[in-house]
């Protein structure tokens, strides 16, 4: 196996990773590293909460550039680095979301889809010709909607939430708000997930997951779009007759 089919490996095994058989992995899902030592003066939540209502009445889609880290500090410290694009739209209850991988720690790899529709994820890996199809996953899809469309009502549903108060990322006011899920089968899969929070626009700029103490992901959006238009491929990929498929 040569240096970059290694590389692919990696990356599938980065998406696949834990997910739905153990831990859940936010490639597709879906952090952002902690700054230490410092401190921040607590928020008043349910103004946080109204104020994401709000934003959450005008979400329509969304589109962005993204950065995925996985680190693992034990037993092997190791580090997986994503990039590519993210889409997000949402019709009533429809919610679909797009996750476009272009690059596999700093080199451009076959394209890798995952596509969440009706509480089912695809996922398309473009060398390999393959579908992965992951069913019984509605539980999680809360968790595609995390900063993209997620009104307060609905993250207070399913979290605890502590707000930390305000923060800046990337010269961007935010707050920070700190979320330990509900439902004990997904604890057991993500400790504690970290959001910053731009209110303004009801989308996160950061996240982070804490899966446990020796791993935990990173996730960082940019030149982030607001209701505009989406590809037409945003939620789809294009398969043929030699396309194999397999569900779990």
């Amino acid at each position: 196996m040569n240096r970059v089919d290694k590389k692919r490996e990696k990356s599938m095994r980065f998406c696949l990773r834990r997910p739905f058989s153990g831990r859940l992995s936010l490639a597709v899902l879906l952090a952002v590293t902690a700054i230490p030592g410092r401190a921040f003066a607590a928020g008043d939540l349910k103004a946080t909460l109204a104020r994401l209502d709000a934003a959450a009445a005008g979400f329509r889609s969304t589109t962005a550039n993204f950065e995925f880290i996985s680190i693992q500090t034990d037993p092997v410290p190791d580090k997986d680095v994503q990039t590519g694009v993210v889409y997000y739209q949402r019709t009533g209850s429809n919610f679909q979301m797009g996750l476009h991988i272009d690059q596999v720690n700093g080199e451009k790899a076959p394209r890798i889809i995952v596509c969440c529709q009706g509480g089912n994820v695809r996922l398309f890996d473009e060398k390999m010709n393959h579908v992965t199809v992951l069913n019984k996953i509605s539980q999680y899809q809360s968790w595609f909607m995390l900063g993209f469309g997620a009104s307060g009502r609905e993250l207070a549903e399913k979290f605890d939430i502590t707000d930390d108060g305000a923060d800046t990322v990337d010269g961007v006011k935010t707050e920070k708000l700190e979320m330990i899920p509900r439902d004990p089968n997904v604890r057991r899969n993500v400790a504690k997930i970290t959001l910053w929070m731009d209110l303004d626009r009801g989308v996160s700029l950061k996240q982070r997951f804490d899966e446990d103490p020796s791993h935990y992901r990173v996730c960082t959006y940019s030149n982030i779009r607001m209701n505009q238009s989406v590809p037409r491929d945003a939620f789809t990929f294009r398969t043929n007759k030699q396309t194999t498929v397999s569900s779990q």
